[in-house]
This record gives structure tokens, sequence and C-alpha cells, in this order.
């Protein structure tokens, strides 16, 4: 079996952890919890005639009080860059997170996650806004910690790109 170290990471709110719970335990809960430091979940998965398990670690948001802390990035494989469609500054964010991962990993797979896709009609940018963080479309997910869109093939993606 592959071991993988995937880090989320985003602003504050964006739903990061709603996502890995959604994924691990096919949980959602209206409550919002706030990250501090890390936390750690194990999924094992198939895919590509491949047994993969992902340790990912959800990674306590940014925001104006609160940087990125590199060490939780070290010996990452893949990262998920996650967005709230409805909060333009989460797209602010995303663009200094993007530079401090690439300046402490280097090249490693980067998903981007456009996350709360149950509330559209309340977006604030859309596919076309987040091109300025050149992560190709097909490392583009939208999706929606609530209903389950796409959160499943986010995570099989990401695990395809870091064994590929």
């Amino acid at each position: 079996m592959i071991n993988k170290k995937i880090c989320m990471v985003g602003a504050f709110a964006v739903g990061k952890t709603s996502l890995v719970k959604q994924f691990v335990d096919s949980l959602f809960s209206e409550k919002y919890h706030t990250t501090i430091g890390v936390k750690i979940d194990k999924k094992v998965i198939k895919h590509s005639d491949k047994t993969t398990q992902l340790m990912i670690w959800d990674i306590e948001g940014v925001d104006a009080f609160t940087n990125l802390n590199s060490s939780y990035l070290r010996g990452a494989s893949g990262i998920l860059l996650v967005l709230d469609g409805t909060r333009s500054q989460s797209l602010e964010s995303a663009k200094q997170i993007k530079g401090l991962i690439k300046s402490v990993l280097g090249n490693i797979p980067i998903l981007l996650i456009i996350n709360k896709a149950d509330l559209i009609e309340s977006w604030q940018f859309g596919l076309d806004d987040a091109k300025v963080l050149e992560i190709s479309q097909d490392n583009t997910f939208i999706t929606s910690a609530k209903t389950d869109q796409n959160v499943e093939q986010a995570f099989v993606r990401i695990a395809e790109l870091m064994t590929a």
C-alpha cells in the first residue's frame, strides 16, 4: 500500500474540515468548528489499480491574524487548496498560500477546490476568476461538502496525481 500525506489549506471557514468529514465519514454538520493547528485523518482508497492510504492534514485557516504554518506542509505529497465561492477574500488568501506552498515544497500536485456549490447563487467569483491561481481545469473541482458534490472525485484525483 502507498502512503501519502496531503494538506488541506485555505482561508478560514472555506469548508476544509467539512470536506474531510464528508470524505472520511460521509457526514456533514451545519455547525462551524474552528480548526486550531492541524487535525489528521486517514482513509484508504482504491484508484487506477492502486491502493493508497491518504494521511489528510486539515490545517487551520488563514486569516488576518493567522498565517499558514509552513512546518505543517513538510513531507506533503499533494495539496488541496480550498476556496469558498461565496467569499472573494478566500481567492486573495489562496494566491498567498499558493506562493508559500511553492517556496516550501516546490512543484508538487496542487488541486483547487471551490467549495459551497450548494450556495452557487451567492458566489462572488467563478472559475474564470480562479484562473489567476494557474491550476489547470483538470485539477479544479467545484464541490459541496453539504451535498457531497465532487468530494470523492477530488480526493481520488489528488491520489492519482501523487502516485502517477
